[in-house]
């Protein structure tokens, strides 16, 4: 049976068709994980925040879906396909930040990936961004969706980010230990640099949060987040 996340030691080449759901081999499992107590913590924590946040948010919510809709009268949320815990594929959303052809449109693009030789795509001043999709790459709102991810178990508030399926293919063993944990709203990399840092970077910070993860981490990193979005830096 084919796999989606077999480690690959040779040069990154084309993946092939996504898999609908797969699991991370069980040699690359988490064999020492967290305590109960914490991951029962983080839980909690993860419900607590999502939905005060969604309900605060909500009105925010109605203005940017409309803002959306008169934009081009495309669709307000933008779904995708992502990797979570152990390799499982779940839908993540966000609200619409691009064109809606912006797919079609990405390998007219690639030339300018800010992560040259990556198999991450980031690009300033990407053109597909629309005017409010710009303010809102700016101030994060356009992840805000991700909330009802996290308060349904996909995602959690604290943790790696959710790669899409494509990347996920070409992974090597190491990266693939970023699917040992629940994928988070924030991580380590987000407050640290977030876009302006390259593939391996944000790589080797996940692999040093999933070593070092605890709630007081956690609730240092989600403080840390706040000033980070405020100030726009390494986002595109």
């Amino acid at each position: 049976m084919p796999t989606l996340l077999k480690p690959t030691g040779t040069p990154r080449t084309t993946p092939a068709a996504p898999q609908a759901v797969t699991l991370l081999p069980v040699y690359l499992r988490s064999t020492s994980g967290p305590s109960a107590a914490y991951l029962t913590a983080k839980r909690l924590l993860d419900v607590f925040v999502a939905l005060a946040l969604l309900a605060a948010l909500s009105p925010l919510f109605l203005v940017v879906a409309l803002c959306i809709k008169l934009t081009d009268g495309g669709p307000v949320f933008f779904r995708q396909k992502r990797v979570g815990l152990n390799g499982k594929v779940f839908d993540f959303f966000k609200f619409r930040s691009m064109v809606v052809d912006a797919e079609a449109r990405k390998d007219d693009l690639l030339k300018w990936n800010k992560h040259a030789n990556s198999i991450t795509f980031k690009m300033c001043r990407d053109p597909r961004v629309t005017w409010v999709g710009r303010i809102m790459r700016k101030t994060s709102i356009d992840e805000m969706p991700q909330l009802w991810n996290v308060l349904i178990g996909e995602m959690t508030l604290v943790g790696p980010r959710p790669a899409v399926v494509p990347e996920v293919q070409r992974y090597t063993a190491r990266e693939l230990r970023r699917l040992a944990v629940t994928p988070g709203l924030t991580c380590i990399w987000q407050v640290s640099g977030r876009a302006d840092l390259d593939f391996q970077q944000q790589v080797e910070l996940d692999v040093r949060y999933i070593h070092e993860r605890s709630l007081w981490l956690d609730l240092k990193l989600m403080l840390l987040t706040v000033p980070a979005v405020l100030s726009g830096k390494g986002a595109y």
